[in-house]
């Protein structure tokens, strides 16, 4: 990740949120992302899941389903923010890929929590003028409805298997959560309950990156 130095205290981080949809198809996992265009200041010319930052107003939108109970205790860690969190990361995957996770009146996206799993949390490096707290969450492509299109935020947005995304111009944060994701999907833990794994965080320390997972640090 390209960072700039920047003198004074660390910029406080944004709250945000990304969601890996992802669909198995015969012996291979696809998950959807697109390339952010290189106009952005924040993480030009790289492919990305969908996602942003968590607005006020996702906190008051009523869902369809909320969280599973798991996955909204563990979203609460360290801030009560379990639904504004997950409602933006449906809010932004509709804006960026035109995809539904619930439905949609008067254009507005009425979200279904419920099939939502929270995979990785990861916190821009201190020294970066721009700075996220982001939640990564995960949903099975088979909840989610629409025709794939989008706002244009993200270009050559399209399925990609597991195995070629981490080949792909990426930062290292998108493929922590890429590994993150073909453990989650091959091994045992594929079939434990939402929220029953210990969720990740990936930070910086000194300049290097760092992975911290309760219980194992």
């Amino acid at each position: 990740m390209t960072v700039i130095s920047r003198p004074g205290r660390p910029v406080r981080p944004r709250h945000a949120a990304s969601l890996v949809i992802y669909e198995r198809k015969e012996d291979d996992i696809y998950v959807l992302m697109g390339k952010r265009a290189k106009t952005h200041r924040f993480l030009p010319n790289v492919y990305v899941f969908p996602g942003g930052r968590v607005d006020k107003a996702d906190a008051d939108l009523e869902p369809l389903a909320p969280l599973s109970p798991d996955v909204e205790k563990m979203l609460s860690r360290p801030a009560d923010m379990a639904h504004a969190v997950a409602a933006a990361a449906v809010r932004e995957t509709h804006e960026e890929t035109g995809l539904v996770i619930g439905d949609v009146k008067a254009d507005k996206v009425i979200p279904d929590l419920s099939n939502l799993d929270y995979i990785a949390r990861a916190i821009t490096p201190p020294i970066s003028p721009i700075r996220f707290n982001t939640r990564f969450l995960s949903i099975d492509a088979r909840h989610v409805s629409g025709t794939l299109g989008g706002s244009g935020e993200l270009i050559d947005l399209r399925w990609i298997p597991l195995t070629e995304a981490l080949t792909m111009p990426l930062v290292d944060v998108t493929e922590f959560v890429l590994g993150e994701m073909g453990r989650k999907l091959t091994s045992a833990a594929a079939v434990a309950p939402f929220g029953a794994n210990p969720v990740p965080l990936f930070t910086y320390f000194r300049g290097k990156s760092l992975i911290r997972t309760p219980g194992h640090e």
